[in-house]
């Protein structure tokens, strides 16, 4: 629409600039008169992605915080000790962790913006191997008389057997295996995850007193019935130990097995070497480790057909050890249907395969099964994919010779004698809280539920044990927050460092009247100020609704600094066979610690000083010695501050927001 004349011809009362404005005199006082606003700076607690991408939660921020030095331990407590019992809050197998997990939490950190993450899991393996050499040991809750049967004792049944008697309940674990371990044992070979340490981490949780029962399988050895008569409830959390077999024509030869068969038979001491090419169908962690098993194990020509490796697997047998001095080099080839920059496995861990040997072909898929004569698969015939990983290239099928075919596509499980529990995937449905809809009493966690990683399984276990802690003393249960993760509390941190809230006193009318001279007549109920002491002021905690992003954050305030690495020892081609030495090397104290200093603690303060240093009313002040603790390191005299935002934008972790006044 047009101007009016009438509007044209009108005199403006309002002109931003007046003539002779263009010079802008003090810079600092032209920034600073800008931007004085109503808002005023309030403390805001948001969980850091690192965190938030841990399937177990784990308060991965606190813990490298306390290694850091930043955290301090209270009652004598030594920085190790301190730092191992915040992480065994959520996960209480840091070494392990620390070796094998694939580090979700490294993808996520938001240091990748600057130059490079922060070794999340070099820095827990740390504090794990500490708990280890120092004894460091788990206390049980005072009983409640409840008891729950766990069926399986991997890292999921574990956990949950640990959480569970932190919170005073029995616990009794059922496993149809030798030893305790599920897929850290018989799923990962001793050079990854060293079996001493392993053993040290589980009997940290049974000498909590959990009642474990070995080679006893419930549904056979033990009935459904028996369970229900005796337990107040049951978790389902005996793992995914089914492979999944090839969808292809030929793959019912008997020379085609699944990868966790073959792990297992490794992992039990039972399967010594293999007999000629060797070819795995995969992509994933399983399938590099069933190809540099096989390279370790190398190979050797087959004299008696009960030696062939299938039938070690299958019927439970050994091979003679002194059958294996003559073995050499084993031809091992990896196929994926993915490309290879984009398959799921480890990058590192494709790293080490490739370098040890194995032949890793990305883009091809398994069409079938080449059988000979005799009915063993003499080969397996696969088609190119185009680059989606998914579309055959017309024209492109060949053959790959193999005398052991191992799928690693999948896992499901064995729900024989407890029918009834299962979905028609073989796997458990289970609700948010970790419940078999329609079944109360019943939970499932871990690869049972969702084939993943050891840490996925952890983490279900924690909130599987808050759910049955509720069953068991008839409460509702809570919704979970929407950022499920084990957060750090401010209210316990001041409990802990003695700066306990005063008790809460809601004053009288009279009181209030008496204290601050109102009218006898105002109708006030409930009254705090910022002066008492019953709360604590203007923090906010979104960590359980909010993850901070790195544009959160002042990312200026970080110089480059080169990750302190763990040392990786590289196992060549020609060293492979035989060779089982563990590949990590552990940080040192100073290592840890200095690789624990390239966190930035988003989304809490971490104690620079940027804000008092650039405030420029000095209404930013350090919290008095006496009163400070994590979280409560500044605070703000709101009658000095004009709103000016420069210890927002000046505040490296995000920890500050313009809040006040809205």
């Amino acid at each position: 629409m047009a101007t009016s004349s009438d509007d044209m011809n009108k005199t403006h009362t309002f002109r931003r600039y007046n003539d002779g404005d263009e010079s802008w005199g003090r810079l600092s006082e032209n920034i600073f008169q800008a931007s004085w606003t109503h808002k005023c700076p309030t403390y805001v607690h948001r969980t850091p992605p690192c965190q938030g991408s841990c399937p177990s939660g784990h308060d991965v921020r606190g813990w490298l915080d306390i290694v850091r030095g930043m955290e301090k331990p209270t009652g004598g407590m030594t920085m190790q000790e301190y730092a191992f019992r915040r992480a065994t809050d959520s996960n209480p197998f840091p070494s392990v962790m620390g070796r094998v997990c694939p580090a979700p939490c490294e993808d996520g950190c938001n240091r990748n913006m600057v130059e490079d993450h922060v070794g999340i899991n070099s820095v827990e393996q740390y504090i794990g191997d500490q708990g280890l050499a120092n004894n460091f040991t788990f206390v049980a809750g005072a009983d409640t008389g409840k008891k729950i049967a766990i069926i399986g004792g991997g890292p999921g049944g574990m956990a949950a057997a640990y959480q569970l008697r932190r919170k005073g309940h029995g616990v009794t674990l059922f496993d149809a295996q030798e030893e305790l371990g599920g897929m850290m044992r018989y799923g990962i070979p001793g050079y990854r995850m060293p079996r001493d340490i392993l053993d040290g981490e589980i009997k940290r949780i049974t000498d909590m007193g959990v009642n474990v029962r070995l080679k006893t399988r419930v549904g056979s050895d033990v009935s459904m019935d028996e369970i229900e008569k005796e337990f107040d409830a049951v978790v389902f959390a005996m793992g995914a130990w089914a492979g999944r077999a090839l969808p292809i024509p030929g793959a019912d030869a008997m020379n085609c097995i699944t990868g966790v068969a073959f792990l297992a038979a490794f992992n039990e001491g039972r399967l010594k070497h293999v007999s000629g090419k060797v070819v795995v169908i995969g992509g994933g962690d399983t399938s590099i480790d069933v190809a540099s098993v096989a390279r370790r194990l190398g190979h050797i020509t087959v004299e008696n057909d009960k030696d062939r490796p299938e039938h070690i697997i299958i019927n439970q047998t050994a091979h003679d050890v002194a059958s294996t001095a003559a073995r050499e080099g084993a031809e091992v080839t990896l196929i994926s249907r993915s490309p290879i920059a984009k398959m799921p496995a480890a990058q590192h861990e494709i790293e080490d395969a490739t370098r040890e040997g194995v032949e890793i072909i990305g883009q091809l898929s398994p069409v079938e099964v080449v059988k000979g004569a005799d009915g063993r698969a003499t080969g397996l015939k696969v088609v190119r994919l185009e680059e989606d990983g998914s579309t055959p290239i017309e024209g492109s099928e060949f053959v790959i010779d193999a005398a052991l075919i191992v799928a690693a596509i999948g896992q499901t499980g064995n729900w024989e004698g407890m029918e009834g529990y299962s979905n028609d995937r073989g796997l458990a449905n289970a609700d948010k809280h970790y419940q078999i809809p329609g079944k109360p009493g019943y939970f499932a966690i871990g690869d049972i539920v969702r084939p993943h990683l050891l840490t996925t399984a952890i983490g279900h276990a924690s909130v599987a044990a808050d759910s049955i802690d509720f069953y068991l003393n008839n409460k509702e249960l809570k919704s979970r927050p929407k950022v499920d993760v084990h957060h750090f509390n401010l209210l316990e941190k001041l409990r802990e460092t003695e700066h306990t809230p005063a008790e809460y006193h809601s004053m009288t009318k009279e009181e209030i009247i008496e204290a601050e001279g109102f009218a006898k007549d105002i109708d006030l109920g409930i009254r705090g100020t910022s002066e008492a002491d019953f709360a604590v002021h203007n923090y906010e905690d979104r960590s359980h609704s909010e993850i901070i992003s790195a544009d959160q954050l002042f990312l200026g305030h970080f110089k480059d600094e080169p990750r302190f690495k763990r040392k990786h020892i590289e196992v060549s081609a020609e060293n492979v066979i035989g060779n089982f030495q563990e590949r990590l090397v552990a940080l040192t104290e100073d290592e840890a610690i200095a690789e624990a200093k390239r966190c930035m603690s988003c989304g809490m303060c971490f104690e620079c000083d940027n804000c008092v240093v650039f405030c420029p009313q000095e209404a930013v002040k350090r919290t008095p010695a006496k009163d400070r603790t994590t979280g409560r390191y500044v605070y703000t005299d709101y009658n000095k501050c004009i709103g000016c935002h420069i210890c927002a934008d000046v505040c490296p972790t995000g920890y500050i927001d313009m809040g006040m006044g809205e």
